[in-house]
């Protein structure tokens, strides 16, 4: 055995790793010996011995040192061993998904989040999730993926089939779509604050679109990538400091680099704090209503139920008037902190 013979196909190699053939290895390499292997196998040791002889063959490599009394790997067997217990890892993994897939419990479950909403609820509803054990004691196994999601962006990455759920929706950016459900979040109301060394803090009485024109503005980039950006309460002409998220604008506005509208909720401990001035305006904004919605099936299968469990037990959450209210309102004292 110098190499890999050039007249063996790699078909008859890669049926040669089977996964009895890696778990025969796993036994060999944790017991420590044939002897003691074939004991936990079952096995007799010398058909132990033929079996690992015919896996050699098959990979045209030696998988242990038969100088040594014991069951001492090779470099190969080394890397045997390594990737056949990832594999065989990754095949309990594949079973396990398999089962709770036709139990009801998605694989993986998307979820976009606008960056107004609660940050420590929606870590505490992914807690609350984790908790769950629905399946004989066992957790339901569906991958959760969070994203932030601005404006359009949010619809977007429903209506593309990123996200399966998205909490936050600007109802005033919708439009039908199949396929997709809404129901109100509720409303936020949204309050023009500048630093208290801004030019603005010290202007008395309502504020005019012909005095905001001559200071900077800071804008939320939309996240959107297909759909049309949107863009809020800009003027034409006005500077803009575009920032990526929410709580970078109310950080910038705090430090005087602008001004604009915020989330009252997000904002209400930097206004407490003093490290933002509340002015009223000539135009007033109303309070902005947010949705939550979700995809279903577009062509319903009679196999399947038009969602999962795992996307089922969000709505059920979200049904909560206490939860929808906490989304909206509890926000931490600290900035800064929350999703990626």
């Amino acid at each position: 055995m110098k190499g890999l013979s050039p007249t063996r196909p790699m078909s008859s190699r890669r049926h040669a790793l089977t996964p009895d053939a890696l778990t025969m290895m796993d036994t060999i390499a944790r017991s420590g010996s044939f002897a003691a292997a074939a004991r936990e196998m079952g096995r007799v040791p010398s058909a132990l011995t033929y079996s690992v002889r015919q896996l050699e063959d098959a990979l045209d490599v030696l998988l242990f040192d038969r100088s040594s009394r014991q069951a001492q790997l090779t470099a190969a067997g080394e890397e045997l061993l390594t990737e056949g217990r990832r594999l065989l890892a990754e095949m309990d993994a594949v079973a396990n998904r398999v089962r709770r897939v036709s139990t009801g419990w998605e694989s993986e479950l998307t979820v976009a989040v606008d960056g107004v909403l609660s940050r420590a609820t929606v870590l505490e509803l992914v807690e609350g999730f984790y908790a769950l054990r629905p399946l004989d004691g066992q957790p339901p196994g569906t991958r959760l993926r969070l994203r932030t999601e601005v404006l359009a962006g949010m619809w977007e990455a429903l209506v593309t089939g990123q996200a399966d759920l998205a909490i936050g929706v600007a109802m005033n950016t919708l439009t039908p779509h199949p396929g997709i459900e809404l129901k109100p979040l509720g409303s936020i109301d949204f309050v023009f604050a500048v630093a208290p060394h801004h030019a603005l803090a010290l202007v008395e009485g309502p504020i005019g679109d012909d005095q905001l024109l001559a200071h900077r503005a800071v804008a939320v980039a939309d996240s959107a990538q297909r759909l049309s950006p949107l863009t809020v309460n800009l003027l034409p002409g006005q500077d803009v400091l575009t920032v990526s998220s929410m709580q970078a604008k109310i950080d910038a506005q705090a430090r005087g680099l602008g001004c604009g509208f915020v989330p009252e909720p997000l904002a209400r401990a930097h206004i407490h704090a003093g490290r933002l001035v509340v002015k009223t305006l000539r135009r007033s904004r109303p309070p902005t209503q947010f949705g939550y919605a979700w995809r279903t099936a577009a062509t319903p299968q009679p196999k399947r139920a038009p969602h999962g469990l795992a996307l089922q037990w969000w709505l059920d959450q979200l049904s909560s008037a206490t939860t929808r209210h906490a989304l909206l309102e509890r926000h931490l004292d600290t900035p800064g902190s929350g999703l990626e």
